[in-house]
């Protein structure tokens, strides 16, 4: 019964967690919950040695050095650094003697602003209804106290908690000194990790304070610098984590190693929602080294399957093949793409559809046209391709667990891993290593529940698990496959006078609901990642109608770069220079025209054409035909604008030349960051525009591995210019996902102005 309690709360949390990530409003009383104190001192912190804990953002031990607690965790965003910035800036210390330490899994680490910008209202409206959905959302999220990364929302949620909490230690540190002069704090003066009183010009480093600053009480009313003050923020800063990560000895999770560890390689059902009718494992267990066969029943976290434990995992992975594995393929085993095709065509036509946007009457001028443009474009289910494939290790002992796993949600992991190891979540204790790509996926726990029933078989055992490649691809929770149809109706001048958007597709936070609590899966709510990048478009359109069908379907979908964005964009951006065409009239200057409401993105839109060389001639290679295309689109509080270059050959192969990026970010914490963030969403969006696609055939995934699911390699990738435009310390936006979206329709609008044909499905090989 020890774990009963836990596992009540367990179903209560995510039963909040579920309604609020489906864009539930809640009012009335929690309007009023009283915040939590996110400077108090987690007893995680207060009971460890070593240097002293201010509170509970950061530590200064005797040497000086400054060690930053990190709520989010680490997958390539430059959080390591942007982070203890903040912190940095507010305690005037020495960025040199920064260091930096993963947070321990506490409600105080919660991220609120990830899960209140999940309510379906445009990032523009500040209407009574939408600011009371999104602090609502927003102390809904600091009662569940949910650790979580994504959504592009690290900086954004952090950057008033950290610094105050440096502000907080500065003045500990100032009061401290003081107190050992005899003079009163506004005496005194701090600068680069020292407190200083000019009148008798004595000085103490922060070290040699710090024992006794952090035993004086945190003061509430610590008011961080106004940005004129900043000497830090705002200026490119060198990563803190480059170093380990160059010369190898940064850990990530393949690189865990514990005393007597074992390895394990595993086998999931080939078939979406089917089971395991048997195992024999007599040759398998004869094998050199092999220790355990693991049978795992299906969850609705995890896919049935069965592990091979070994003493390394070669072993453990060949001696999968010696076992004789009988599957119950279950109802999806004649899932094939080409029929679900048909399938989700059938809804775009007829589908009971949910309205997301509805201004003036599109559907009354649209009938009344005479002049009218439609087209359908479509994209296919996307898989994560981490390059750290999926793996775990875990330890069951003595009635607790330990576990070793690249996540984006610590969070659920003790929570699962309890359920998992059999134990309660307070006996469970996370360690986050480098995340070898996240994209979302690592925001799954099925790795996690994996690893710790494997664990429970060999108490006593480490045992680190790890996906094969295939397994990483064939059981994947996917970026939804989706179908779009476009309507527009163009005025006399060739403007946009009504304008009509119906999209297709699974709900990713529906299927993850589903997974996390099946009790709380509904289709009630509406998600908005269905159609961000669709409903809350800067354009001015007089009428215009965004819906959404939901489709269903035994294929996982969950959170992928970007989300609804990384192919609503597409939709509505290609389609737009189809538009554009049809009035006659330049794809820039035709966007252009319609964004006289919105400044920020019409500057974003007219400096990524001035980087890109717009109206500029451009050359091609000899047989070959060259075009450029522009895309606009803002996701997570960032507008990013794209100007893509490319070349098409006479077999129509593309080859992407260049790509100009203009972001508003509001103002760049790191500068430097912003740029290799830019980059990285590029890369990654025009891996997906070119080439990905996951398909299923006799209900299997047929893709396996990098030889046909490429990615982009070093000599495909362009050269890549990226500006910054700020507007603002107020306005922050994040910038982890924000680059993905426009490059795929850039690409494609590019390709539309080489060949003279739209593309209308992606990936733009097939």
């Amino acid at each position: 019964m020890a774990g009963a309690a836990p596992k009540n709360r367990l179903r209560r949390r995510l039963l909040v967690a579920a309604g609020a990530g489906g864009g539930a409003l809640v009012v009335g009383g929690w309007l009023f919950y009283r915040a939590p104190d996110r400077l108090r001192r987690p007893a995680a912190l207060e009971g460890a040695s070593g240097a002293p804990a201010f509170n509970a953002w950061l530590r200064i031990g005797a040497d000086g050095a400054v060690t930053v607690m990190l709520p989010r965790q680490e997958m390539g965003q430059g959080i390591t650094t942007a982070l203890p910035m903040l912190v940095a800036e507010e305690l005037d210390c020495d960025f040199g003697r920064v260091r930096y330490e993963q947070a321990p899994v506490d409600a105080v680490y919660a991220n609120a602003t990830m899960l209140a910008d999940a309510v379906p209202f445009r990032p523009d409206d500040q209407g009574w209804l939408a600011r009371v959905a999104r602090l609502s959302q927003y102390r809904f999220a600091e009662l569940l106290g949910v650790q979580a990364t994504g959504g592009s929302s690290s900086v954004r949620d952090a950057f008033t908690v950290m610094r105050q909490a440096g502000a907080a230690a500065r003045s500990m540190l100032v009061t401290a000194a003081a107190k050992r002069w005899g003079v009163t704090p506004g005496e005194c003066t701090t600068e680069r990790g020292a407190v200083a009183h000019a009148a008798s010009g004595q000085r103490l480093g922060y070290g040699e304070l710090a024992k006794d600053a952090a035993a004086l009480p945190v003061p509430a009313d610590a008011r961080p610098k106004s940005p004129s003050q900043f000497r830090l923020l705002g200026r490119p800063q060198p990563r803190i984590d480059a170093g380990e990560k160059c010369d190898g000895s940064a850990q990530f999770g393949c690189d865990v190693r514990l005393p007597g560890m074992q390895y394990a390689a595993i086998l999931h059902c080939p078939v979406f929602g089917g089971a395991l009718k048997s195992v024999k494992a007599d040759k398998a267990k004869a094998m050199p080294g092999v220790k355990a066969v693991v049978e795992l029943a299906a969850t609705s976290t995890t896919a049935a399957a069965v592990a091979v434990v070994a003493d390394g995992w070669w072993r453990a992975h060949t001696a999968l093949d010696a076992l004789e594995v009988a599957w119950d393929e279950g109802a999806h085993a004649a899932l094939d793409t080409a029929q679900q095709r048909k399938a989700y065509a059938q809804l775009l036509e007829s589908g009971k559809a949910r309205a997301y946007e509805k201004v003036g009457d599109a559907a009354a001028v649209l009938a009344g046209a005479n002049r009218l443009v439609e087209a359908d474009y479509e994209v296919p289910y996307l898989a994560h391709a981490t390059m750290e494939p999926m793996n775990a290790t875990a330890l069951v002992k003595d009635g607790r667990c330990e576990i070793w796993v690249g996540n984006q949600a610590p969070t659920l992991v003790k929570w699962f891993a309890a359920k998992g190891a059999g134990v309660p979540s307070e006996a469970v204790t996370v360690h986050t290593p480098y995340l070898g790509g996240g994209f979302g996926r690592r925001s799954e726990v099925d790795i996690t529940v994996e690893a710790t029933s494997i664990a429970a078989r060999l108490p006593g055992v480490p045992v680190q698990l790890v996906w094969s490649r295939e397994e990483d691809l064939r059981h994947d929770v996917y970026r939804p496959m989706a179908l779009s149809r476009l309507r527009c109706a163009l005025d006399g001048s060739g403007a946009i006078a009504a304008w009509h958007h119906r999209i297709v597709g699974q709900s990713c936070t529906g299927s993850l609901t589903a997974r996390l609590l099946p009790a709380a899966a509904s289709d009630a709510m509406k998600d908005k990642t269905t159609a961000e990048g669709a409903f809350d478009l800067p354009y001015a359109m007089p009428n215009r109608r965004v819906e959404h069908v939901l489709a269903h379907g035994p294929v996982p979908v969950g959170f992928w770069r970007s989300v609804g964005h990384s192919y609503n964009a597409y939709f509505v951006e290609a389609f737009l220079d189809e538009v554009a065409r049809a009035a006659g009239k330049d794809p820039f200057e035709f966007r252009r025209a319609m964004l006289a409401g919105a400044p920020r993105h019409r500057r974003v839109l007219e400096a990524a054409a001035k980087l890109g060389g717009w109206g500029r001639p451009l050359a091609a290679s000899p047989g070959a035909r060259a075009g450029r295309g522009i895309a606009l689109a803002e996701s997570f509080h960032s507008i990013v604008a794209q100007v893509a270059e490319v070349e098409v050959d006479a077999q129509r192969n593309v080859r992407v030349r260049r790509v100009a990026c203009a972001i508003d970010c509001g103002k760049a914490v790191n500068p430097s960051t912003v740029v290799a963030q830019m980059e990285s969403g590029i890369v990654f969006g025009l891996t997906a525009a070119l080439y990905g696609e996951i398909t299923l055939k006799g209900g299997r995934v047929e893709q396996g591995n990098f030889g046909d699911y490429p990615v982009l390699r070093i000599a495909e990738c362009p050269a890549i210019e990226v500006e910054i435009v700020e507007s603002g310390w107020e306005r922050l936006g994040g910038v982890g996902e924000p680059g993905t979206p426009p490059i795929a329709p850039a690409v494609a609008n590019a390709v539309f102005a080489a060949t003279g044909t739209p593309v209308r499905r992606l990936p733009i090989r097939a």
